[in-house]
């Protein structure tokens, strides 16, 4: 049985646009003498990928513009409740409001979902491994509330490195049953874990996770993976 260990990385300041989020995440590794290891995974939440990628946009505060930047973002508006907007994104996610974020977000200002957050996370590793010849994998995370129970917990929106799906169909548990249906979410399973030591108010955008089961690696994608298809979900 591995013994999962989640480093949380301190020092890093506020990110803009265009700032080289590689290269702030190697000086505050640097800075808290926190070295890397191959097969660590490195998690990043999606804000700071977000504002470094100009994901930003101006909110004068009225619940009538976030209902306008809501819909913009939206693919499709599921339900709505007042103010409130079940929406599914362009990425195929659904969340409350197109998942625009205005937490720790400069005043006047609202925080989008990145674009393509798979290709963030592959662009990240990538250029992590040319500077630091290391090869970890990435998990670009973000919170969102779940259908049918309360309260909000990480999820992944993006990867790269890592099977999203651990796929346990055809084999057997610990009776000798054989499995049929099992395929469990590792990727949004790690992101939830990872928040325990992130936070919300803690302004630590980066962890490190060391000791996941090497079986975890692998090619695979979030949006390839994880998002259900139209076909498949009952309840849309």
């Amino acid at each position: 049985m591995n013994e999962l260990r989640i480093i949380p990385v301190p020092g890093v300041g506020n990110i803009a646009k265009g700032d080289d989020l590689v290269g702030v995440f190697i000086e505050a590794t640097d800075a808290a003498s926190i070295s890397l290891l191959d097969t660590d995974l490195v998690i990043i939440t999606s804000k700071v990928v977000s504002k470094s990628e100009g994901q930003v946009v101006a909110f004068d505060g009225s619940e009538e513009h976030k209902v306008r930047l809501v819909e913009q973002e939206a693919k499709r508006v599921l339900r709505r409740r007042g103010p409130l907007r079940i929406t599914e994104s362009h990425h195929g996610f659904v969340s409350a409001n197109a998942g625009i974020d205005l937490s720790n977000a400069d005043e006047g200002t609202a925080v989008l979902l990145p674009k393509d957050p798979d290709r963030s996370a592959r662009r990240f590793r990538s250029e992590l491994r040319r500077r630091r010849n290391v090869d970890v994998a990435v998990i670009i995370t973000d919170t969102f509330g779940r259908v049918w129970r309360n309260g909000v917990t990480d999820i992944a929106l993006g990867s790269a490195g890592i099977l999203p799906i651990l796929d346990l169909r055809g084999t057997r548990d610990a009776n000798g049953r054989q499995l049929e249906a099992t395929e469990v979410a590792i990727a949004d399973e790690i992101a939830g874990a990872a928040n325990l030591v992130l936070g919300k108010a803690k302004g630590t955008p980066f962890a490190i996770v060391r000791g996941l089961d090497p079986s975890y690696f692998g090619d695979g994608s979030i949006s390839e993976h994880m998002v259900r298809s139209p076909f498949d979900d009952l309840f849309r």
